[in-house]
């Protein structure tokens, strides 16, 4: 029930991941007459689907303006709490949780129905960007405004496991966004966190590459890239309106002369993989890393296919077991 595009979209999305899954099934947390009416109305081929779009009753939601202290307060019988309840019963055989609502109500309700694997004191919200040779991890996207530096550190190696885990990668390249490489740069925390990752680092947790800019974010020299979740949030939309732009830019030039258009007609497979490369909705799905299970934050403004792309993403971390795996990691830190 959460998201700017209504319920409409997170269905149609839903329906689509079933579709493409045959061994998928979703349970659907929202007013069951309304989610009923909503597949009611999916159009063949998704109608097909249905039968494996389970709803589940939940009268309320969770406001879009809503606080945290809110949603632990008010929010026991909201959808997104009796979806949380739903994965951290053992009874109920959830293996996953997908939002588009509240972000900052869906990392306190996941805290309190699923708590935190051991060691790991707050989780952080992390996703893929698309980067010049391969992608690369960017954490916190918000669930921390304001982090420590220990709490830096923690999201480096949740996210060089989250390399390791997911990507292969034997010794993830983890960088600290700064505003400069310079050593007497950047807020006190991240000066302190350089100085505990360089110790991490030389210990054979992973390859530390020290401070980096927003730049080096896109430039395939990092697999990692940490800071607070003020920071994050500001980069991850600013890069997304930026692909959003280019992508029309591109083709505005094509179309704007007779030239132009003729030349689109030979460029056309390649403007279609340049366009499925940059478009944010293909990287749809947030990661809330550290908890005891997987929830995956779509944004708010997805439509059908964002959401898709946001339970493929949680797909792929049932497969690769991700908590327990980011658990053994995690303990075997140095």
């Amino acid at each position: 029930m959460g998201g700017d595009h209504g319920s409409r979209a997170i269905i149609h999305g839903a329906a689509r991941a079933v579709q493409e899954n045959p061994a998928l099934t979703l349970e659907l947390f929202g007013p069951r007459q309304h989610v009923m009416a909503e597949l009611s109305r999916l159009p063949q081929p998704l109608a097909a689907a249905a039968s494996r779009l389970v709803p589940r009753d939940a009268a309320d939601t969770v406001p879009q303006e809503a606080t945290a202290a809110w949603a632990l307060r008010h929010g026991q019988r909201t959808s997104m709490a009796l979806m949380l309840d739903a994965l951290g019963d053992s009874r109920a055989a959830v293996d996953a949780a997908v939002s588009a609502g509240n972000t900052a109500a869906l990392v306190a309700l996941s805290r309190r129905a699923l708590g935190t694997l051991p060691g790991i004191g707050r989780p952080a919200i992390s996703t893929a960007i698309p980067a010049r040779k391969q992608q690369c991890y960017l954490l916190d996207l918000g669930a921390n405004v304001d982090s420590p530096a220990h709490r830096l550190v923690d999201f480096a190696l949740m996210g060089a496991a989250m390399a390791q885990c997911v990507d292969g990668i034997e010794r993830p390249r983890v960088a600290l966004l700064n505003v400069g490489a310079e050593a007497t740069k950047g807020s006190a925390s991240v000066r302190e966190a350089d100085a505990v990752l360089r110790d991490h680092a030389a210990r054979g947790a992973f390859d530390y590459y020290g401070y980096a800019e927003g730049g080096d974010l896109y430039g395939g020299c990092v697999d990692v890239m940490v800071c607070d979740g003020f920071v994050g949030n500001a980069v991850l939309k600013s890069s997304e309106g930026l692909a959003g732009m280019l992508v029309e830019r591109v083709q505005s030039a094509f179309e704007s002369r007779l030239s132009g258009r003729l030349a689109s007609l030979l460029a056309r497979p390649v403007l279609k993989r340049l366009k499925q490369e940059l478009d944010p909705v293909r990287y749809n799905g947030a990661s809330l890393l550290g908890l005891s299970r997987i929830v995956v934050k779509s944004h708010g403004g997805a439509r059908a296919e964002g959401f898709y792309y946001a339970i493929l993403r949680a797909m792929q971390e049932v497969e690769h077991n991700l908590p327990a795996r980011l658990s053994d990691r995690w303990q075997a830190v140095p």
